[in-house]
Parts: C-alpha cells; sequence; structure tokens
C-alpha cells in the first residue's frame, strides 16, 4: 500500500497575506505498474529559477515524470517497497518509459534498474533503510541519512522486509558525459 503523503502549501491572498492554499494528502502520486509497491509522490515542481511564487495553482499537478524541467525542480517521496517484492520480476524498460526516462536506463549494466540522470538529487532517508548502488560500490543508508547525487549512474536496493521513504529533491542540471 502506498504510503499517503500529508502536503501543506501556502500562498498570498488578494490583499498580499499569507494564507494556507492546500492542507491534504498529495494527489500526484504514481504507483509503477511493473514494480507494485514502488511509488513517486511529487509534491512540488518548479520550472525555472528563481521559483515564481505567485498565484495558487498546484504545481505538482500533472504527469509524473522522472527528471523536472529544464532549469527547474522537484521535490518528491519515493517508495520503495522490499527487493523481494518486485525486484526479479520488475520490467525495468517499461518502468522508466512510464515516467518519460526512457533516456536514463543504463542498457550495459547487468542491474536493469541502473540510470543516470541529468540532475544533483538531494536525498533524505525517512523511514526505512536502503542501498545506493554505483557502477563503483555501494553504501547502506539508514533514517535520517543524507546522499547527495550528482548525475551519476545508480540504482537502489532494500534488502530488508520494511519499505524504505525517502524524500528527494531533484535540480535540473548539466549531463555529465
Amino acid at each position: 500500500m502506498v504510503e499517503k503523503i500529508r502536503r501543506v502549501v501556502t500562498a498570498h491572498d488578494e490583499n498580499g497575506k499569507s494564507v494556507f492554499v492546500i492542507d491534504g494528502h498529495a494527489t500526484a502520486v504514481k504507483e509503477m505498474d511493473s514494480m507494485p509497491g514502488l511509488a513517486l509522490t511529487d509534491l512540488w515542481r518548479t520550472a525555472g529559477a528563481p521559483a515564481d511564487n505567485s498565484g495558487r495553482e498546484d504545481a505538482a499537478d500533472g504527469p509524473i515524470i522522472l527528471e523536472p524541467a529544464p532549469g527547474g525542480t522537484v521535490f518528491r517521496i519515493v517508495e520503495f517497497p522490499p527487493d523481494k517484492a518486485w525486484r526479479d520480476r520488475a520490467d525495468a524498460r517499461d518502468a522508466f518509459e512510464s515516467i518519460g526516462a526512457g533516456h536514463a536506463a543504463d542498457r550495459t549494466s547487468s542491474d536493469p534498474m541502473m540510470h543516470k540522470t541529468s540532475t544533483v538529487d538531494y536525498l533524505i532517508v525517512l523511514k526505512g533503510e536502503i542501498w545506493a548502488i554505483l557502477d563503483s560500490g555501494e553504501v547502506c543508508l539508514k533514517q535520517g541519512d543524507v546522499m547527495i547525487q550528482r548525475g551519476t549512474n545508480h540504482s537502489w536496493s532494500v534488502r530488508t522486509d520494511e519499505p524504505c521513504l525517502l524524500a528527494a529533491i531533484l535540480v535540473n542540471a548539466h549531463a555529465v558525459d
């Protein structure tokens, strides 16, 4: 079951006073069809920097894609189920295509989930633990740990019986060849 994430968003009223405009479960949620239990919940997106804080629209409304728009950001929660629930049965190509990231998958890796994005990602483990896997090495991240992923080839693995919740802030970046 995908974790429901409460999201509170502020804006300005017609007099320039601060107001709450959203307080409820995030609605931009995508559970991967080929990976049951692996879900992306987008909380907010920006289209550029500096960000535009005017208006009251829900910037997370719309289809979920892996990478932010050019010059933009995505703030999301990723829920990774235990590997035993999906990893040996997942269709990685289908999963990446379903979030507009067919180009990100590393087709030469023995790990079908290995991929590279044109982003710098600020990652915070909120619950559980997860293994970050690179071309050369891996490290276990636990609740409260932070990782900065800088456009490198990477994959994820949950080797426990409990899912992992990961907060991810993705910032568009120049690709590294």
